[in-house]
């Protein structure tokens, strides 16, 4: 038996969750933890994704994260139903909560997971994205992370059941004040969940020129990031940087333009499906590693696709 978290925001599943119930019951019978509010109609609808049964621990204060409640909650849903895995997302959420709740369930951690090749397998990457390592779990109970982007959730049918669940919280539980939340990804798809991403380098040679990189991004309905040197330098907010250092990410689509391609910035994008490089510079090392490579001017060629783009969504 599994047990998945479910994160909502907003009243609505996130898409990271989302891939991790998909996840999970691709590897058997399992029940999904859902902590905060959400109608019945948004939990119900995970039986498409192959879920029978929804806890939901309708608390508005779950709506925010916080380590020591989500820990009681999942290792007390887990007792619950006789779980002897629990998955996540390997998100802020995941990374910060599954290890609390392998030491309250004295289970063997598998982190950052991208696939599951076989029924006591799974493989995720090593050595920055470089390579990849099957782990084989031997332990009778495990918690698993998902990488986002690495399992895709496809919806068919059905319908879960929701029962209400609860857990005797303490104040101690909620240890800490969360005062205000500011949204930095502007009510855009924070970067995390993007199916597609535009980055710009020093390539766009100042902040006055990050214009043509946010239209392509509006064009496709896409995130926007950068490089760590364009963060550092204050061209960009450092939420937008992608890389070993800043937001690992693994979108379907990722378009890097005047980004040279230094090793630290791969490891934090090598995951993507498709990586588009756009560079007037021919010996660029992202050329190595791109699936398609333009060479020229990105002032030329950015407002290009742009306008690609439009006539094709256009119909034209």
């Amino acid at each position: 038996m599994q047990l998945v978290l479910v994160e909502l925001i907003n009243g609505k599943c996130k898409k990271t969750a989302l891939e991790a119930v998909a996840f999970a019951a691709k590897m058997g019978e399992t029940t999904a933890l859902a902590l905060g509010t959400a109608s019945a109609d948004t939990l119900q609808a995970l039986g498409a994704y192959g879920i029978g049964k929804v806890l939901h621990i309708n608390n508005e204060k779950l709506n925010q994260v916080y380590s020591k409640a989500y820990t009681k909650a999942i290792a007390a849903a887990a007792t619950h139903v006789g779980a002897d895995t629990v998955i996540l997302s390997h998100n802020s959420t995941g990374r910060m909560v599954a290890p609390r709740v392998a030491v309250r369930m004295e289970a063997a951690l598998f982190a950052g997971v991208n696939e599951l090749p076989g029924n006591d397998t799974i493989r995720k990457a090593v050595f920055s994205g470089k390579a990849f390592a099957d782990l084989q779990m031997s332990t009778g109970k495990k918690v698993i992370s998902l990488n986002p982007n690495s399992y895709k959730a496809v919806a068919g049918t059905g319908t879960a059941s929701v029962e209400s669940f609860s857990v005797d919280f303490a104040d101690s539980d909620f240890d800490y004040a969360i005062t205000g939340v500011e949204d930095e990804a502007g009510g855009h798809v924070p970067l995390p969940e993007a199916e597609i991403v535009v980055s710009g380098g020093r390539g766009l040679k100042g902040p006055e020129h990050w214009g043509i990189v946010e239209d392509l991004a509006k064009a496709l309905g896409a995130a926007t990031a950068c490089s760590r040197p364009v963060a550092d330098i204050g061209w960009r907010p450092h939420h937008e940087h992608v890389g070993q250092t800043g937001i690992t990410i693994k979108p379907t689509l990722y378009i890097a333009v005047g980004i040279s391609g230094a090793i630290q910035h791969l490891a934090g994008v090598n995951q993507s499906k498709v990586i588009v490089v756009i560079n007037k510079d021919p010996e660029a090392p992202f050329f190595k590693a791109a699936d398609y490579g333009i060479v020229g001017d990105a002032f030329e060629v950015l407002p290009r696709i742009t306008e690609a783009v439009k006539k094709l969504h256009a119909g034209a």
